[in-house]
């Protein structure tokens, strides 16, 4: 996979732009002082322009004419455009403006500027690390995304460092550092090997580990992703032996030689079914058996109050899960993110970003393997349960009554690995019908706590007491369950189970 630095691919759309007389451009970004740079010198080697400079507390700057002109007045940063001759090549980076936008003021300003931008070499330039654009003001602005760092211009900024610090780096270390610093901006990058070489004196492997740690911060930073740590295995999940199979055979997709081989990295995979059957379980097994970081989506903090602010979120939720790509990305419950009922009156936004997501599933080239689970089916989408979004849709059933026995002897060597051969799983497993895998886990700590309370060691008969005093969820919405069963047993979807459809 070749790779182009993202500042020269997005030094050659600037210049595009530039020379097209675009009047106005937004840049979003977190990596302001960079991307300023990477303008700066685009200028410098392909347009003949005077940089202009300005920001909300010291107004303009480096320029001795207009030195500290406009502070804390975004208006007058304005006329300044306009009172520079016509004929003046000029690029004005304004930082810290777009909270200025909503301004009547300021955006009636800035449509009768971009009428003679349009017929003049002048052209403003918004920096933001938010993307923040009103309505009456998106047909006027154009926007361009300055991605962090790929690969490629990482491991070139750490040989920098490396040598300017006349330090040597053994065998693979510098790919893996490379690696662990995939996510973070180069200010960033810096920051954190100042810190290590400061207190260790070295750069060694130890380092991965604390470059991770930042890389942690940065996705809480996101608020909508969290970073999760894994141990589950697939060995955990009883049953579902096609999906078993299915994983197994897919572990191996993300290794050089599955790229030589010429297969696809795999896209995604859908788990739908009845609550507690082990859905979240396996997103996190994945996660351990390929050994890839595991991005966890939080749904509800991916709708935000303000407009616009949801899409952005959506946008900045992509962007992580491919910067540190390959890797998980975990939607839980993803019929609650679109749901095809209660969408309506929210100005199109769940539309719009259905729209986004669906596009970015189908198109990605970046290997981000989605995992999404959904407990009612008839709240998502068509969009969504569409073949060719996901490479496979799974139902995950109630347990039979095999699989509650594995199920059972799963959790017990949990618990009691020296002495889980002595309860009698075939008698759990018949009193355990219409019980989910997580049922199952709690009759067993519920007859733990009756045992403990009595001061004894549990047995068969505490976990049995257990399960006559739990209702399990298929029996309290019957309805719902057999409703979702009857839409896996149409052939619309493929079972986790090897065997059919357990109707309760």
């Amino acid at each position: 996979m070749s790779q182009l630095d993202n500042s020269m691919k997005f030094s050659d759309e600037l210049t595009l732009l530039l020379k097209a007389r675009y009047p106005i451009i937004y840049i979003n970004t977190v990596e302001e002082d960079r991307v300023e740079y990477v303008i700066r010198q685009s200028i410098k080697n392909n347009l003949n322009r005077s940089v202009y400079t300005w920001d909300f507390i010291e107004g303009y700057a480096n320029n001795p004419n207009n030195q500290s002109f406009a502070k804390r007045n975004p208006l007058q940063a304005l006329e300044l455009v306009e009172r520079l001759s016509c004929e003046t090549p000029a690029l004005f980076l304004l930082k810290d403006f777009n909270r200025f936008l909503t301004d009547i003021s300021v955006a009636r300003k800035l449509k009768n500027i971009s009428r003679v931008l349009k017929l003049q070499p002048k052209t403003i330039i918004i920096i933001s690390s938010e993307l923040t654009i009103p309505k009456e003001l998106q047909d006027l602005i154009t926007i361009l995304y300055f991605q962090l760092p790929t690969e490629l211009e990482i491991q070139k900024e750490l040989t920098r460092l490396i040598h300017s610090l006349n330090l040597e780096l053994k065998g693979s270390l510098l790919e893996n550092l490379t690696r662990a610093c995939l996510g973070l901006s180069l200010e960033r990058i810096r920051r954190v090997l100042s810190k290590i070489i400061v207190t260790y004196k070295k750069i060694d492997e130890n380092s991965i580990s604390i470059l991770l740690n930042e890389k942690k911060q940065i996705i809480r930073q996101t608020e909508i992703l969290e970073y999760w740590s894994s141990s589950e295995t697939i060995q955990k999940i009883g049953g579902v032996n096609n999906l078993k199979d299915w994983l197994k055979k897919r572990k191996i997709a993300f290794g050089i030689q599955a790229l030589s081989y010429g297969l696809p990295t795999p896209r995604g995979l859908l788990l739908i079914g009845i609550q507690g059957t082990g859905k979240s379980l396996t997103a996190k097994a994945i996660a351990t058996e390929w050994q890839l970081p595991l991005l966890k989506l939080d749904v509800g903090k991916l709708f935000g109050g303000l407009v616009g602010e949801s899409e952005s979120r959506l946008r900045q939720m992509i962007q992580v899960a491919e910067t540190l790509s390959p890797c998980i990305l975990w939607i839980d419950e993803i019929d609650k993110a679109f749901n095809n009922l209660d969408n309506k009156g929210d100005s199109g936004t769940s539309n719009r970003m259905l729209g986004t997501f669906i596009s970015w599933l189908s198109e990605k080239t970046k290997p981000v393997f989605v995992v999404a689970t959904a407990n009612n089916v008839e709240r998502l989408p068509l969009e969504v349960i569409r073949k060719g979004r996901f490479d496979e849709i799974f139902f995950l059933d109630l347990p039979r009554l095999h699989e509650r026995e594995e199920i059972f002897k799963i959790h017990m060597k949990e618990f009691r690995p020296k002495t889980w051969d002595l309860f009698d799983y075939p008698q759990l497993a018949q009193l355990s019908e219409s019980f989910s895998g997580a049922e199952i886990r709690q009759s067993i700590i519920e007859g733990m706590y009756h045992a403990f309370y009595e001061e004894r060691e549990f047995t068969t008969e505490d976990i049995c007491r257990a399960l006559e005093e739990l209702i399990p969820l298929a029996q309290l919405e019957n309805s719902q369950t057999l409703k979702l069963q009857n839409w896996a047993v149409s052939g619309r979807i493929r079972l986790a189970s090897s065997k059919d459809i357990y109707i309760t």
